[in-house]
């Protein structure tokens, strides 16, 4: 392999090739993450959908598919958020990603207990925080990407953290292949990150039917809307979404609490554990208590599309990047290619 494909962030992770799957909800189980793993990436496992058994075994069956490293995203306004670092530490698991920003004596009892702590940022002064706490590293992500998003692209935002922080930057959002990993390098990035490439894969537990709609969109069908959980979220744009960004706060709130207490009956947590992580999670986002109400719809609303195969009644998490992949390649080809596209790219930069 070209020797500039090997970066800091494999040196830090212990991975092969500086390429990260993101911990997307429903989607990045044992399965997904441990082809990643063993692809030479860095797999991780989505834990915000999954109660605290259940991370538990998730870690059980990964560490049973792949002797490699894997990460687990975590929800820093979780309850039992400080449990789930305490269950990272004990079962030796590498890297503990987050996708809003954890708090201070969350990363330190990571990294006390050797787990290499990874935040996402969707700004600059995020980043400047989360490593000012002691972040070993951050994952950049720009607009194009899916789920939660800000409105800076991606090559505007990486550059102006790379210019920040003295760790290693992972960008993420509109990245598909060689080129783009060829290109974040060049920025200066220790690596980049997707989540809906690596969601249309063989080895991605989505069903086909739900693969063959994220396949049929160019790049212009994803649109971003506040409707779905009180903040920008970008999605597949469907009959359902389309709706639903027409539907205002009067009627979404009531489908919002509906949403609540499935969730409630789904994770197993008491009334009060939500109230707490609700608060929390207020707080720490600046959020209305309308908001954190809504929060409760993007778990309900991905599981329809993702698990129960009903995107007419749910939404699915897509970025821009949606419109220019059309295969489902297994994750070690994908990687394979990717690397062997980066190694082209770069002979022809040198040439």
């Amino acid at each position: 392999m070209h020797p500039t494909l090997h970066t800091e962030l494999c040196d830090l992770c212990g991975i092969r090739v500086p390429i990260v799957q993101t911990g997307m909800g429903w989607v990045a189980g044992p399965r997904l993450a441990s082809a990643t793993a063993n692809a030479g990436g860095l797999g991780i496992l989505a834990a915000g959908t999954m109660d605290f058994d259940q991370l538990r075994s998730a870690i059980t069956e990964t560490r049973g598919r792949t002797d490699a490293p894997f990460g687990v995203n975590l929800r820093s306004d979780a309850p039992d958020a400080q449990d789930r670092c305490q269950l990272l530490i004990d079962e030796g698991v590498r890297v503990a990603s987050f996708a809003l920003a954890p708090q201070p004596a969350l990363i330190e009892q990571l990294k006390a207990g050797g787990v290499i702590v990874i935040p996402s940022i969707g700004a600059k002064r995020h980043a400047e925080k989360v490593v000012a706490w002691g972040a070993d590293a951050v994952l950049v992500q720009g607009g194009e990407g899916g789920g939660h998003t800000g409105p800076v692209p991606t090559s505007l935002l990486l550059p102006q953290v790379l210019d920040t922080v003295d760790v290693p930057v992972i960008a993420a959002g509109g990245f598909f292949d060689g080129r783009g990993l060829v290109a974040a390098l060049a920025y200066g990035a220790a690596g980049i990150a997707m989540g809906t490439r690596f969601l249309l894969t063989r080895d991605s537990p989505v069903g086909q039917a739900v693969k063959d709609l994220y396949l049929s969109k160019g790049v212009t069908d994803t649109i971003v809307t506040t409707q779905v959980d009180g903040v920008p979220h970008r999605v597949l744009r469907t009959d359902f979404t389309e709706h639903m960004v027409r539907t205002g706060a009067v009627t979404g709130l009531p489908r919002a609490v509906r949403n609540a207490i499935r969730f409630r009956r789904l994770s197993g947590l008491r009334w009060r554990d939500l109230l707490v992580e609700g608060r929390a999670m207020r707080q720490a986002q600046d959020l209305s208590w309308s908001q954190v109400v809504m929060a409760a719809n993007t778990p309900m609303l991905l599981k329809a599309a993702m698990v129960d195969g009903r995107p007419d009644l749910g939404v699915m998490s897509s970025g821009q990047v949606v419109g220019v992949i059309d295969d489902l390649p297994s994750v070690a080809e994908l990687i394979d290619r990717m690397i062997d596209e980066a190694e082209t790219t770069l002979k022809r930069l040198g040439a």
